[in-house]
């Protein structure tokens, strides 16, 4: 499966305009002091944490950025405050994952691979539902000419991590299943307590179809160690409420309409363009 959408830069609206998000999340970025790569996961990696995502409407987020100015840092890496991310998803024939995550299944979870695209660096991560509801990350490096593929090492560290958390064992038939591209920018607190993790320009394909965000809205998620954040108060100061949304279930629930997605059906209404046939024949790598 090729990870690269078809025919567009993603983040970018018709005719290469920057989409209003796209244009809110840089104009925001570049009013905060920034911060090297190394810094930031020193300070706040928080690779277990608490979640909260939410579409936050472009005019929203600039103010919002504009409230924190003075208690945030953005992540700068050779100049560039904003980056691509292309993301394999793996599940099984009868999609056995999204299905736990649909029936809300304590012991549920993800597998991907993640390439950012600016630096060719790809890692393979398990996304575990913790004991209190928490997001427990694992990651190993993967092989970036083989992001498309479970290789032996990826299906050994699914294993391991599902048969320590869960005591279960890897689900037979495990496949790429959905792949998605967007571009990120990423605020972290001075304190590290919390982060915020912007994106724009999400698109969810696989070989037949792919479905895009409508690019008025940034797909913010605040990440914590527990407690209510600065961001969440001023999101719900601002009348913006959290949504339910995993990338992975939103797209597989727009590219197979045939299968139950309660949980996703508004927001793919809102915030997504319908369903679109996807041209790869010139998007394999």
């Amino acid at each position: 499966m090729s990870t690269r959408a078809p025919d567009s830069t993603p983040g970018t609206a018709t005719w290469g305009i920057p989409a209003p998000a796209e244009r809110a999340v840089a104009a925001a970025a570049a009013t905060i002091d920034p911060i090297g790569l190394d810094e930031l996961l020193g300070l706040a990696e928080l690779q277990t944490r608490v979640d909260r995502k939410y579409f936050v409407p472009a005019a929203l987020f600039r103010q919002l950025i504009a409230e924190l100015s003075d208690e945030l840092r953005v992540l700068e890496i050779g100049g560039r405050r904003t980056f691509g991310y292309e993301s394999v998803y793996f599940d099984t024939p009868q999609l056995t994952t999204y299905r736990a995550h649909l029936q809300r299944r304590r012991q549920r979870f993800k597998a991907r691979t993640r390439t950012y695209t600016d630096s060719g660096l790809c890692m393979f991560e398990v996304k575990l539902t913790g004991a209190r509801g928490e997001t427990v990350k694992q990651r190993v490096p993967h092989p970036v000419e083989d992001s498309a593929e479970l290789t032996d090492g990826a299906r050994a560290h699914l294993r391991t991590a599902l048969g320590q958390a869960y005591h279960q064992d890897l689900p037979p038939g495990m496949r790429p299943t959905l792949a998605t591209t967007y571009r990120r920018t990423t605020f972290v607190s001075r304190t590290g307590e919390s982060r915020l993790t912007c994106d724009v320009g999400l698109v969810c394909l696989n070989v037949r179809h792919e479905v895009r965000d409508t690019g008025t809205h940034v797909l913010v998620e605040s990440k914590s160690s527990g407690r209510g954040s600065a961001p969440e108060r001023i999101l719900r100061e601002l009348g913006v409420r959290p949504a339910s949304v995993s990338k992975y279930c939103v797209g597989v629930a727009a590219l197979h309409p045939d299968l139950p997605s309660n949980p996703w059906r508004q927001t793919l209404q809102r915030y997504f363009e319908p369903r679109a046939v996807a041209d790869l024949s010139s998007t394999a790598r």
